[in-house]
Order: C-alpha cells, then structure tokens, then sequence
C-alpha cells in the first residue's frame, strides 16, 4: 500500500501551480479599474497589458517541454515558483505601462511553464489507482485560484485608494512561497529518473508512492512509454499524414471554439464589463466578479462528474446551446441599460452566471480533454502541444481584440457604448452558433473509446463523425 499522506502533500504542493496559474490568471480582472484610475491607462494598454501575459505563457509553454525533458519535472517548476515571485513583486511595484508589459510578459512564462510541468509531475508523481483524481486537481485548482484572485481583490479593493491595486499582485507572493519552499521536499519524477538511467532512485520514489504488487509492472510501462517516445514524430512528420488531419483540425477548432465564445474576456474584464453594466463602484463590481469565480469552481467540479457520464458530444451541444442562449440575453441586458439601466444591469448578471455555468460544464474540461484522445499514442505529446498553442493563440486574439471591437460596434451604433458591448457579446453568440454546426458535422464522441481504435479509425480514412 502506498504511503497516501506522502501521496497527497506531493500532490496539494505541486498542484499549487494550478493554483498559481489560475491567480495570476484572474488578478488582472481586479486590478484593471483601479490601475487605468491610478496610472492613466488607456483601454488599448489594458488590452495590451493583459494580452502580454499570454504572449509569455506561449512562450513558456513552447520552452517547457524541452527544459523539462533536460532539467527534469521538479527543477522546472522550481523556476515557475521563482518566477512567480518575481512577476508579482514586479507586476505590484511598476511605475508604468512599459514596466507593467514587461512584468506581465515574464509573469505570463510562469503560467505557460506551469500549464504543461505541473499536470506532468501530477501525472508522473501519482499512484496509477488515483491518477485520473490527483491529475484532476490541476485543472480544479485553477478555477480555485481565479476565485482566490477575485476575492483577495474584492477585500483589497478601496475607491477612495486607486493604487490599491499593487498590493492586488503582491498577495501572488504568497502562493509562490508556499511552492518554491514546498518543491523542495519534493521528489524527482520516476518516470524522468528512469528516462537518465536512474532506476535505483526512480525504484526508490515508487516505493514510497505506489503499491508495492505493481511497482514492477509500472516500472516496464514506464521504460515502454520512454522507448515509445523517442520514436515520437516531430511537427513537420505530423502534418505530412494525411490521416493526421482531422486530429489536428479537431485540436486547433476545438480550441478555436473554447476560446472565440468570449470565456477570457468575463475572467479578465469581468469587472470593467460589470462598470459598463451599470455597477459604478469598483467595490461592487468586484463582487459582481467573484460570484462568477464562485459559480466556476462549483460547476468545474460537476463537470468532473458529467464528461464520462453524458458522452463528449451531448455536453458539447449543451453547453455551447446554453451560452448561445445566455450570450443573447446578456447583449440584451446591455441594450436595455439605454431604456431601464437596474433591469439591464441585473439581467448581465444573472445571464453572465448562466454562461459561466454552461462554459465550465462543457467547453472548459472539453477543449482540454479532445486533445488528449484523438492523437495516437506516438504523436500525443506534439498534438497536445498544437493544441495548448492554439489555445494560448486564440485567447491572446480574442483578450487583445476586446475593447478594439467594442468601440467598433459603439461607433457602428451612434456611439452607443452600450450598444457597442451588446454588439460583441452577439458576435459571440453568433461564433457559438457557428460552433454548434462545425460539432455537428467534425466533432467524434471518444466516451469508452481505446485510444488504439481511435488511431485506427483515422488511418482507415474515417471520419470524426463516423467514430
């Protein structure tokens, strides 16, 4: 029997990457009022400021991969720990618009180097039996900590101080600590031990975290995995298969989707949406936003629950139903701030807690999930990468595009700011609409699919549909 308090202290300390990720993810949303208030900032340097962040997580996320093989598991995260420390205090001290991109350009490297080492060394680390469990941690604590970012924001955030929002980033400091001291006393990965030739000391690791009838057989899994990968195809071999096709489509579109239907522009806008609702104070639209990091973590936690139990396809079709309908009603309750501001603004709220609901019970675990099942086995590795590249890309565009688009739409309207909000929220209906359709024909329902039919089926010529 493995030692499970060992098992779950590994586990809680290295998932505090996921937690890291989702508040420095999340810490913007707050500090953005305060920060255009205090610094004179222009809505396009918001755009700016927040996108260079993801600019650096596709960075870290392309590196990662590479320094983890050379370096191993635990040291890269150490350097995610380290350089969250240090993009806080940075993000938390700048003087100005240059110093804050470039703060938020090397904090965004943590989060790309931690969106790809730290489910890895869960997924390395974990007993075979809780795997699926432990792994699944990552993906609940970055819902944890946009919600960690939202309150410490809403108990920090004060109308009458508008630098409040330094100390807003300085609290990231905290989680990093707790990180970078806690890796530690953690172990190296087995799997990466084994990969260099270290079979006592990766022996040594299982011992302590796996049961001891299946350490010899975990071990032959693992030297297969490895010999596995070094055979592994590089991109440019991938997108020469013609039969690899529909598996990168599927990787890029599902990511496309995830991403188009507006998710990052309520995380990191929320507040600023809400003020443009019709919530004046600060104050109150933070609290406006961690209801909405509430609601996240809530139905993150059922969608753990539904993917396997509904099959992907008729959670696709309901989520992406859902946020159609509440994207409508929001653009709605945008319009009517001209006629009944109360009733516009209360309805934004409601409509936005409804998407939330809808986004994180399907295409937030969805996105994530596709690309780790239509890739065989030899390509997995590349594919995923596309795919978490993709998804950095298109959320990038989409926060960069933001407030550009909603002064197109305002001028488009007379002017209308609230007609221009309303007229992007549509634009997002209309995406997810067009969602809708693309799943209909291309997305393949993979629930209690082998990995190996899967791989089968695309070099048989089949579709995703006939799957």
């Amino acid at each position: 029997m493995y030692n499970k308090k060992f098992v779950w202290f590994m586990a809680s300390i290295a998932a505090t990457g996921g937690l890291l990720f989702g508040f420095d993810t999340g810490v913007i949303s707050g500090a953005i009022p305060y920060m255009q208030s205090d610094l004179n900032i222009s809505d396009s340097d918001i755009e700016d400021i927040t996108t260079f962040a993801l600019i650096g997580a596709m960075i870290g996320a392309l590196v990662s991969g590479y320094l983890s093989d050379k370096f191993g598991r635990k040291r890269i995260i150490l350097v995610a720990a380290i350089i969250f420390l240090l993009g806080a205090i940075g993000c938390g001290s700048a003087s100005g618009v240059i110093g804050l991109m470039a703060a938020r350009i090397f904090l965004g490297v943590g989060i790309g180097v931690a969106s790809f080492s730290t489910p890895l060394y869960l997924a390395e680390i974990s007993p075979a039996s809780i795997r699926g469990t432990l792994v699944s941690m990552f993906q609940l604590l970055i819902t944890v900590g946009l919600l960690g970012a939202f309150l410490s924001d809403s108990a920090i955030a004060d109308d009458t101080n508008a630098s409040c929002w330094r100390n807003m980033f300085y609290v990231g400091v905290i989680p990093a600590i707790i990180l970078l001291v806690g890796m530690f006393f953690l172990p190296e990965s087995p799997r990466w031990l084994l990969s260099k030739g270290q079979e006592k000391e990766a022996l040594q690791i299982m011992e302590k975290i796996e049961d001891h009838s299946v350490i010899e057989e975990e071990i032959s899994k693992m030297k297969s995995d490895i010999e596995q990968t070094k055979e592994e195809m590089t991109i440019a071999e991938t997108f020469k298969q013609k039969w690899m096709f529909y598996p990168l489509m599927l990787a890029v579109l599902i990511m496309f989707f995830q991403q188009a239907v507006g998710i990052n522009t309520v995380i990191y806008y929320g507040p600023s949406i809400f003020q443009k609702a019709g919530f004046e104070s600060g104050e109150a639209a933070l609290m406006a936003q961690v209801s909405v990091g509430v609601v996240n973590v809530i139905f993150t936690i059922a969608s753990l629950f539904l993917i396997d139990k509904i099959g992907r396809r008729k959670l696709f079709f309901l989520g992406m139903a859902g946020m159609v309908v509440t994207l409508l009603m929001i653009s709605y309750g945008f319009i009517s701030l001209s006629d009944d501001g109360s009733n516009g603004r209360y309805l934004v709220v409601a409509s936005m807690l409804l998407y939330i609901v809808f986004f994180a019970v399907s295409m937030g675990p969805l996105g994530w999930l596709i690309i780790t099942e239509v890739f065989p086995v030899k390509v997995r590795g590349v594919g995923s990468s596309i795919g978490s590249l993709a998804n950095w890309g298109f959320n990038s565009l989409i926060v960069w595009t933001f407030y550009k688009s909603i002064n197109k739409f305002t001028h488009l309207f007379g002017g209308d700011a609230a007609y221009g909000t309303a007229g992007v929220f549509c634009m997002f209906a209309i995406i997810a609409i067009i969602g809708i359709v693309w799943g209909y024909f291309f997305l393949p329902e993979t629930k209690g699919k082998k990995l190996e039919d899967i791989e089968s089926h695309w070099k048989k010529g089949g579709s995703p549909k006939t799957l």
